[in-house]
Protein backbone atom coordinates (compact mmCIF):
# COMPACT_ATOMS: atom_id res chain seq x y z
CA UNK A 1 0.00 0.00 0.00
CA UNK A 2 0.91 3.26 -0.78
CA UNK A 3 0.03 7.14 -0.28
CA UNK A 4 -1.93 8.08 2.89
CA UNK A 5 -2.04 4.72 4.26
CA UNK A 6 1.38 5.17 4.86
CA UNK A 7 0.72 6.10 8.22
CA UNK A 8 -1.72 3.71 9.13
CA UNK A 9 -0.15 1.03 11.31
CA UNK A 10 0.47 -2.45 10.01
CA UNK A 11 1.92 -5.95 10.04
CA UNK A 12 3.71 -7.89 8.02
CA UNK A 13 2.89 -11.20 6.23
CA UNK A 14 4.52 -14.06 5.57
CA UNK A 15 3.79 -13.01 1.40
CA UNK A 16 5.46 -9.54 1.96
CA UNK A 17 2.88 -7.60 1.96
CA UNK A 18 1.23 -5.52 4.96
CA UNK A 19 -1.99 -5.36 6.41
CA UNK A 20 -3.45 -2.89 8.36
CA UNK A 21 -4.00 -3.67 12.66
CA UNK A 22 -7.52 -2.31 11.91
CA UNK A 23 -10.01 -3.73 9.95
CA UNK A 24 -13.77 -2.43 8.93
CA UNK A 25 -15.92 -5.69 9.00
CA UNK A 26 -19.09 -5.67 7.24
CA UNK A 27 -20.44 -9.25 8.36
CA UNK A 28 -24.32 -8.80 9.86
CA UNK A 29 -27.57 -10.11 9.86
CA UNK A 30 -28.74 -8.17 7.37
CA UNK A 31 -26.85 -5.35 5.30
CA UNK A 32 -28.18 -1.37 5.68
CA UNK A 33 -29.36 0.17 2.29
CA UNK A 34 -26.72 2.87 3.10
CA UNK A 35 -23.43 0.48 3.55
CA UNK A 36 -21.56 1.54 0.94
CA UNK A 37 -21.98 5.25 2.16
CA UNK A 38 -20.62 4.09 5.74
CA UNK A 39 -17.73 2.32 4.51
CA UNK A 40 -16.78 5.66 2.47
CA UNK A 41 -17.05 7.59 5.78
CA UNK A 42 -14.74 4.65 7.39
CA UNK A 43 -11.97 5.07 4.86
CA UNK A 44 -12.35 9.00 5.18
CA UNK A 45 -11.89 8.20 9.15
CA UNK A 46 -8.61 6.11 8.48
CA UNK A 47 -9.34 2.68 7.96
CA UNK A 48 -7.59 1.12 5.07
CA UNK A 49 -8.54 -2.56 5.64
CA UNK A 50 -12.11 -3.74 4.89
CA UNK A 51 -13.01 -7.54 5.03
CA UNK A 52 -16.12 -8.74 3.62
CA UNK A 53 -17.30 -12.56 2.65
CA UNK A 54 -19.26 -13.95 -0.08
CA UNK A 55 -21.41 -15.47 2.82
CA UNK A 56 -21.92 -11.85 3.80
CA UNK A 57 -23.75 -10.51 0.92
CA UNK A 58 -22.03 -7.33 0.91
CA UNK A 59 -18.97 -7.45 -1.56
CA UNK A 60 -21.21 -5.27 -3.93
CA UNK A 61 -21.50 -2.94 -1.06
CA UNK A 62 -17.77 -3.11 -0.90
CA UNK A 63 -17.28 -2.46 -4.18
CA UNK A 64 -18.88 0.65 -4.59
CA UNK A 65 -17.28 2.32 -1.49
CA UNK A 66 -13.74 1.56 -2.53
CA UNK A 67 -14.96 2.83 -6.51
CA UNK A 68 -16.45 5.65 -4.46
CA UNK A 69 -13.25 6.30 -2.11
CA UNK A 70 -10.96 6.32 -5.23
CA UNK A 71 -13.28 8.73 -6.91
CA UNK A 72 -13.67 11.39 -4.42
CA UNK A 73 -9.73 11.69 -3.61
CA UNK A 74 -10.81 9.50 0.19
CA UNK A 75 -7.70 7.54 -1.21
CA UNK A 76 -5.09 7.84 -4.10
CA UNK A 77 -6.21 4.68 -5.70
CA UNK A 78 -7.24 1.06 -4.86
CA UNK A 79 -3.22 0.15 -3.90
CA UNK A 80 -3.84 2.67 -0.51
CA UNK A 81 -6.79 0.10 0.40
CA UNK A 82 -6.48 -4.08 1.75
CA UNK A 83 -9.49 -5.63 0.72
CA UNK A 84 -9.96 -9.73 2.44
CA UNK A 85 -13.35 -11.66 1.38
CA UNK A 86 -13.71 -15.58 2.21
CA UNK A 87 -14.86 -18.67 0.69
CA UNK A 88 -18.20 -19.90 1.08
CA UNK A 89 -18.62 -23.38 2.69
CA UNK A 90 -20.52 -24.32 -0.77
CA UNK A 91 -17.40 -23.66 -2.93
CA UNK A 92 -15.09 -25.30 -0.41
CA UNK A 93 -14.13 -27.68 -3.63
CA UNK A 94 -11.42 -27.96 -5.44
CA UNK A 95 -12.71 -27.33 -8.96
CA UNK A 96 -14.75 -23.92 -7.29
CA UNK A 97 -12.25 -22.52 -5.47
CA UNK A 98 -11.24 -19.99 -8.60
CA UNK A 99 -14.45 -19.77 -10.37
CA UNK A 100 -15.79 -18.67 -6.43
CA UNK A 101 -12.97 -16.07 -6.36
CA UNK A 102 -13.37 -14.80 -9.98
CA UNK A 103 -17.33 -14.24 -8.98
CA UNK A 104 -16.39 -12.22 -5.82
CA UNK A 105 -13.95 -10.39 -7.68
CA UNK A 106 -16.88 -9.54 -10.30
CA UNK A 107 -19.12 -8.38 -7.73
CA UNK A 108 -16.31 -6.72 -6.08
CA UNK A 109 -15.13 -4.76 -9.35
CA UNK A 110 -11.83 -5.43 -8.36
CA UNK A 111 -9.01 -6.98 -9.97
CA UNK A 112 -7.49 -8.78 -7.16
CA UNK A 113 -7.93 -9.53 -3.36
CA UNK A 114 -5.39 -8.64 -1.05
CA UNK A 115 -6.32 -11.57 1.25
CA UNK A 116 -8.68 -14.31 0.36
CA UNK A 117 -9.10 -16.91 3.34
CA UNK A 118 -11.06 -20.23 3.20
CA UNK A 119 -14.54 -19.06 5.51
CA UNK A 120 -14.59 -22.37 7.50
CA UNK A 121 -12.79 -25.61 7.64
CA UNK A 122 -15.78 -27.00 6.02
CA UNK A 123 -18.01 -27.80 2.98
CA UNK A 124 -20.82 -27.99 2.32
CA UNK A 125 -23.13 -28.99 -0.80
CA UNK A 126 -25.68 -26.62 -3.14
CA UNK A 127 -28.07 -27.54 -0.62
CA UNK A 128 -26.00 -26.36 2.13
CA UNK A 129 -25.40 -30.00 3.41
CA UNK A 130 -22.28 -30.52 4.76
CA UNK A 131 -19.96 -32.87 2.82
CA UNK A 132 -16.18 -34.19 3.44
CA UNK A 133 -14.28 -31.20 3.27
CA UNK A 134 -11.11 -31.99 0.76
CA UNK A 135 -8.34 -29.41 3.20
CA UNK A 136 -5.46 -30.35 0.71
CA UNK A 137 -7.32 -30.04 -2.74
CA UNK A 138 -9.35 -26.91 -1.42
CA UNK A 139 -5.75 -25.48 0.15
CA UNK A 140 -4.01 -26.24 -4.00
CA UNK A 141 -6.74 -24.48 -5.56
CA UNK A 142 -6.10 -21.68 -3.12
CA UNK A 143 -2.34 -21.36 -3.89
CA UNK A 144 -3.33 -21.26 -7.27
CA UNK A 145 -5.54 -18.27 -6.79
CA UNK A 146 -2.36 -16.65 -5.20
CA UNK A 147 -0.25 -17.71 -8.13
CA UNK A 148 -2.14 -16.24 -10.62
CA UNK A 149 -1.90 -12.89 -9.00
CA UNK A 150 -6.23 -12.81 -7.99
CA UNK A 151 -5.24 -12.81 -4.16
CA UNK A 152 -1.78 -11.63 -3.02
CA UNK A 153 -1.95 -13.49 0.65
CA UNK A 154 -3.94 -16.61 1.09
CA UNK A 155 -5.10 -17.78 4.78
CA UNK A 156 -8.02 -19.18 6.42
CA UNK A 157 -10.37 -18.54 9.18
CA UNK A 158 -12.20 -20.65 12.04
CA UNK A 159 -9.40 -23.02 12.12
CA UNK A 160 -8.14 -24.74 15.28
CA UNK A 161 -4.68 -25.42 16.47
CA UNK A 162 -5.04 -28.86 15.41
CA UNK A 163 -6.20 -27.71 11.84
CA UNK A 164 -4.10 -25.13 11.20
CA UNK A 165 -1.12 -27.66 12.29
CA UNK A 166 -1.98 -30.35 9.49
CA UNK A 167 -2.26 -27.50 6.55
CA UNK A 168 0.70 -26.45 7.38
CA UNK A 169 2.00 -29.72 7.31
CA UNK A 170 1.49 -29.77 3.15
CA UNK A 171 1.16 -26.02 1.89
CA UNK A 172 3.70 -25.60 -0.32
CA UNK A 173 2.44 -21.70 -0.15
CA UNK A 174 1.76 -21.19 4.51
CA UNK A 175 -1.51 -19.14 5.41
CA UNK A 176 -0.65 -15.96 5.62
CA UNK A 177 -3.69 -15.37 8.22
CA UNK A 178 -5.81 -17.03 10.47
CA UNK A 179 -9.31 -14.93 11.15
CA UNK A 180 -10.75 -16.42 14.37
CA UNK A 181 -12.52 -14.52 17.41
CA UNK A 182 -10.45 -13.34 19.88
CA UNK A 183 -10.83 -11.37 22.56
CA UNK A 184 -9.92 -11.18 26.54
CA UNK A 185 -12.48 -13.84 27.33
CA UNK A 186 -11.47 -16.28 24.42
CA UNK A 187 -7.64 -15.98 24.37
CA UNK A 188 -7.19 -18.94 21.82
CA UNK A 189 -3.88 -19.59 23.42
CA UNK A 190 -3.19 -22.78 21.51
CA UNK A 191 -4.18 -21.39 18.00
CA UNK A 192 -1.83 -18.14 18.31
CA UNK A 193 1.02 -20.60 19.43
CA UNK A 194 1.55 -22.70 16.65
CA UNK A 195 0.51 -19.29 14.08
CA UNK A 196 3.35 -17.68 16.01
CA UNK A 197 5.58 -20.72 15.46
CA UNK A 198 4.61 -20.77 11.73
CA UNK A 199 5.19 -17.24 10.57
CA UNK A 200 0.89 -16.73 10.79
CA UNK A 201 -0.36 -13.89 11.37
CA UNK A 202 -3.65 -14.55 14.13
CA UNK A 203 -6.48 -11.65 13.15
CA UNK A 204 -9.26 -11.56 15.48
CA UNK A 205 -12.73 -11.12 14.93
CA UNK A 206 -15.83 -9.96 17.59
CA UNK A 207 -12.88 -8.34 19.79
CA UNK A 208 -15.30 -7.09 21.91
CA UNK A 209 -17.32 -10.24 21.82
CA UNK A 210 -20.03 -11.37 20.44
CA UNK A 211 -23.46 -9.88 21.29
CA UNK A 212 -26.67 -10.34 19.73
CA UNK A 213 -25.16 -12.93 17.79
CA UNK A 214 -25.62 -16.70 17.39
CA UNK A 215 -22.09 -17.29 18.48
CA UNK A 216 -19.69 -16.08 21.14
CA UNK A 217 -21.09 -14.44 24.49
CA UNK A 218 -21.21 -11.06 26.47
CA UNK A 219 -18.08 -11.76 28.61
CA UNK A 220 -16.08 -9.08 27.28
CA UNK A 221 -18.64 -5.81 27.90
CA UNK A 222 -20.34 -7.19 30.67
CA UNK A 223 -17.09 -8.41 32.80
CA UNK A 224 -16.85 -7.13 36.07
CA UNK A 225 -13.38 -6.42 35.75
CA UNK A 226 -13.06 -4.51 32.55
CA UNK A 227 -15.74 -2.39 33.63
CA UNK A 228 -13.60 -1.71 37.00
CA UNK A 229 -10.26 -1.38 35.34
CA UNK A 230 -11.96 1.06 32.45
CA UNK A 231 -13.85 3.34 35.23
CA UNK A 232 -10.26 3.69 37.11
CA UNK A 233 -8.30 4.57 34.02
CA UNK A 234 -10.67 6.87 32.37
CA UNK A 235 -10.88 4.49 29.38
CA UNK A 236 -13.58 2.63 27.46
CA UNK A 237 -13.66 -1.34 27.66
CA UNK A 238 -12.61 -1.33 24.31
CA UNK A 239 -9.38 0.57 24.78
CA UNK A 240 -8.49 -1.76 28.14
CA UNK A 241 -9.30 -5.06 25.85
CA UNK A 242 -6.82 -3.81 23.39
CA UNK A 243 -4.03 -3.36 25.67
CA UNK A 244 -5.12 -6.71 27.50
CA UNK A 245 -5.29 -9.07 24.01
Amino acid sequence: MTGASASIPCVALNTGHAIPVLGFGTGSSSTPEDLAATILHAVRLGYRHIDTASMYGTEGAVGAAVADAVATGAVASRADLFITSKLLMKDAHPDRVLPALRESLARLGLDYLDLFLIHWPLAADENNKFVPFDMEGVWRAMEECHRLGLARSIGVSNFSAAKMSRLLAFAAVPPAVNQVELNVGWRQEKVREVCAKNGVVVTAFSPLGAIGTMWGSNAVMESGVLQDVAARRGKTIAQVNKKLK
